[in-house]
């Protein structure tokens, strides 16, 4: 299913609708949705819900002053480096104008990092990425549509994991 458009009516809005089937990857719910889809099933009434939601940080390394300055340096180099080459469009030579650029650029970066780090007072020194993973995926679909939407999913091969009970999903939108 393609993304929402800014202009659908369900977007920020709970899902709604029976559970059909559960998967314990997006692949296989998404691989259900696709068979409705060669199936000729509106899809439109189908909706992908992540459960058992999980914030994951992972780390990825350790902050130090010459782990910081360099980053801080890179960063300033790059921003250096777009003004450099607005001077150069602007008339200077390549060498007058991108490197004074860069190297500014990067002194500036260094020192506002560096700066900013020994003012954080050695709170998380470390690095990291975070994301939401869902430990499992229901695929809902619209109370008039259900039905048809089940027995169309019992002719999966390798078939979906059936809801337990026959009520909506966590009580949403009927």
């Amino acid at each position: 299913m393609s993304a929402m458009r800014p202009t659908d009516p369900r977007a920020g809005l709970q899902p709604r609708g029976d559970e059909i089937a559960s998967y314990r990857t997006y692949l296989e719910a998404q691989r259900a949705v696709d068979f409705l889809a060669d199936k000729e099933f509106e899809v439109n009434a189908v909706t992908i819900v992540g459960t058992e939601l999980k914030m994951v940080e992972r780390i990825t390394g350790r902050r130090t002053y010459p782990s910081v300055a360099g980053r801080g340096a890179a960063s300033g180099a790059y921003f250096g480096f777009f003004i450099g080459l607005l001077l150069f469009l602007m008339g200077g030579t390549l060498l007058e104008a991108l490197l004074p650029a860069l190297l500014v650029g990067a002194g500036a970066g260094m020192l506002f990092a560096v700066i900013a780090y020994a003012m954080s007072g050695g709170k998380r020194d470390f690095t990291s990425t975070s994301q939401v993973v869902a430990g499992a995926f229901s695929v809902l679909c619209l109370t008039e549509k259900a039905d048809e939407a089940r027995r169309l999913l019992t002719e999966l091969p390798g078939g979906p994991s059936q809801p337990e009970g026959s009520g909506g999903f966590g009580g949403f939108g009927r």
